[in-house]
Formats: C-alpha cells, structure tokens, sequence
C-alpha cells in the first residue's frame, strides 16, 4: 500500500519573492464592513504591504477612519502597515497612530502646520518618516525635509478617493527625481507611487525606479484573481527597472544579502556598529560548520549586508575591512592572545543614523 501523500506545512504569512519592486495593497477600495477579512486575503494572496489611507474630511473631500481601526487592524497581519495620513493636522494624532503599530507613517507637504516636528516624532519612535504631495505641487517643496525622510509618495492621482486615471505625466516628472532626494539614505530609503498603479501602468513606474507601488482598486475587482494581481504588477515593474534603468540587467532583489567580511567576532561587531551607523543594516552569524567546542571569542563569523547596499558600504567601509582582515591573521598567527570583549551593537533608530 502506497504511502500517504505528506502535506507541506501551511504557513499564514507566503514567502516573499525575490525582487525589486513592492506591492503595498491599498484597503480602500475593500470592503469596509469586513477589514479584518481583506487584510488577511490581502496577505494570503501576496501582498508585500498594507497601505491605510487615512482621510478626514477636510484635507480631502472623503472621510475613512481612524487609528483606533488600525491598531485594531494591527492584530490581524503581520505584514508592515504603511500610514498615508491625508488630514490636516497629523501633528494632534501622531501619538495615536504610533501607538497603533504603524510601521511607516506619510503625511503631506501641503499641510498649514509645521511639519518637521511631526517627521521627527515618526523616526524619533523608529518608525519611517514620509512625506507626500499632491499632483500639482512641486518635488522641490520636499527640499526643506529631505534629510528627515524614510519615504516619499509621489501621489499620479488626486487624493481623496479612489479608482481614478493614472497621471504618466506626473510620474514622468517627479518619481525619478524623488529618487535623487533621497541619495543620502544608502539603505532603505523608498519611493511610493500612490494612483492608478495597475497591470497597465506598473512597467512605466518601474523604469522610473519606484520601490514601492501602491495598488488599490486593481487588486479587489469582483472576479479577478488578486495574487496574480499583485505577482503581474510586482514583475511587470521589475522588467521596467530592468530595461529602463538597468541596462537589462536583472535588478538586486531587496532580499538578497551577501557577505562582506569573515572576521573574528571583536572585529565582526565592530564592523558591524560602523556600518549600522550610516544605516545599512547588518547581521552576523558563526562562520563555517557548527562546532561547539570552538569558542565563539575565536572562532570566525560573517558580516552580511544587503546586497543593494554592497557598493555603499564598500565605498565607506572597504579600506577598514581589509585592515581589520590583516589584523586578524596577524592575531591568529600570534596565537589568538585575549582581546578587549565587544559587546553587539545595538541597532540605531532612524533619527540615530549619521547620513
């Protein structure tokens, strides 16, 4: 008698796919009624992100809800909620919205109050900080805050609601742009797209090296499989990075990492609080086969980065690298005589990191 067939494990959040570009499913165009539900089919489906338009009323002409619903929502995914307050003063319900899980929060650059006390609250909790602005106002409004941003959304619709044409000529104008604004963060730092982001549009806005598209009423037509939604437009804007910008090359998946170095662990934590400093994030790991008889204070480890940070961090840490590998076969060739314990770093929040 034939053996029963052994099921694969279910696994509630699917395995990211490597690549460039990510899809942030916007909820409003869901089913209001059942939020809980549309998050969880959104992230069973493949979405890489939530994206919540928070709307008041006043600073556009729609109203949605709050963050009592989002930290409500929070329960249900594990996926990162991005924030994209359309209100007029966000600077009253920042706490709020913080306090509710948020894990990137975008406000506009059009609001009538100070907006960098607001921006430093979002990094100051270690939260990304973003800004976004209307189709009609000028990238160059963001320049007073560039050094203060995680995120910029380039609104190629006009907020307020959804379902709306996709403006190519706005695109055009600024998502590239926004992408040199952003030239000081050598990790992390994102371009949204928000508006009109579907199969049609999402290899126009990948040739403009959007990081980040946000898909809303495209992914919740009746009747229309949403994975392949999100897998097409994620794809399609990675073949227009490709053969937009990249020369045909395939671009560095977001998860890929690399190794940087193989030192012993003095040396590896070091290296490793240097460069989270300038905020590239980087783990370490024992070297080699698992053997526990090697203590941990001599044995190997390996410095991983991502490796779309590779060339920054060369840049900034190659020369002291290479010193610290010399320094450590001269330290073997010693005998590995005891060294000065360091202690792994702790990783800084965004306002900590030295552009």
């Amino acid at each position: 008698m034939a053996s029963p067939r052994r099921r694969r494990p279910h696994s509630p959040v699917p395995e990211l796919q490597l690549g460039r570009a990510r899809v942030a499913v916007s909820i409003l165009d869901a089913d209001l009624g059942n939020l809980a539900y549309a998050i969880r089919r959104a992230e069973k489906e493949g979405a890489d992100r939530i994206h919540l338009d928070v709307m008041d009323g006043h600073f556009v002409p729609n109203l949605t809800f709050g963050a009592r619903t989002v930290k409500a929502l929070r329960k249900r995914t594990r996926l990162p909620l991005d924030a994209h307050l359309m209100i007029s003063e966000p600077s009253r319900y920042i706490d709020q919205f913080l306090d509710a899980g948020c894990d990137s929060v975008t406000i506009h650059v059009e609001i009538e109050e100070p907006i960098e006390p607001t921006l430093r609250a979002i990094r100051a909790a270690g939260r990304a900080a973003g800004l976004s602005l209307r189709p009609g106002t000028p990238l160059s409004a963001l320049e007073p805050y560039r050094l203060l941003l995680d995120v910029i959304m380039v609104m190629t619709v006009e907020p307020g609601f959804g379902g709306q044409a996709f403006m190519a000529d706005v695109a055009r104008a600024k998502v590239l742009a926004a992408r040199e604004l952003l030239r000081h963060k050598l990790h992390g730092g994102e371009v949204h797209v928000d508006g009109g982001v579907n199969r049609e549009t999402a290899e126009f806005v990948g040739a403009l090296a959007a990081d980040v598209l946000v898909a809303g009423s495209a992914v919740w037509i009746k009747g229309r499989n949403m994975g392949r939604e999100i897998r097409l437009i994620r794809a399609l804007a990675d073949e227009g990075y490709q053969f937009g910008l990249n020369d045909g090359q395939r671009p560095i998946p977001r998860d890929k990492v690399v190794t940087f170095a193989t030192l012993p662990r003095h040396h590896a934590r070091t290296l490793q609080g240097a460069i989270e400093k300038v905020g590239i994030p980087v783990l370490i790991f024992r070297a080699g086969g698992l053997d526990i008889e090697l203590p941990d204070e001599i044995r190997d480890w390996d410095v991983l980065l991502p490796a779309s940070s590779e060339s920054a961090a060369l840049e900034r840490f190659g020369a002291r690298r290479d010193e610290m590998l010399r320094d450590a076969v001269a330290w073997r060739a010693a005998g590995t005589p005891p060294v000065a314990y360091v202690a792994a770093p702790i990783p800084p929040r965004p306002d900590e990191v030295v552009s």
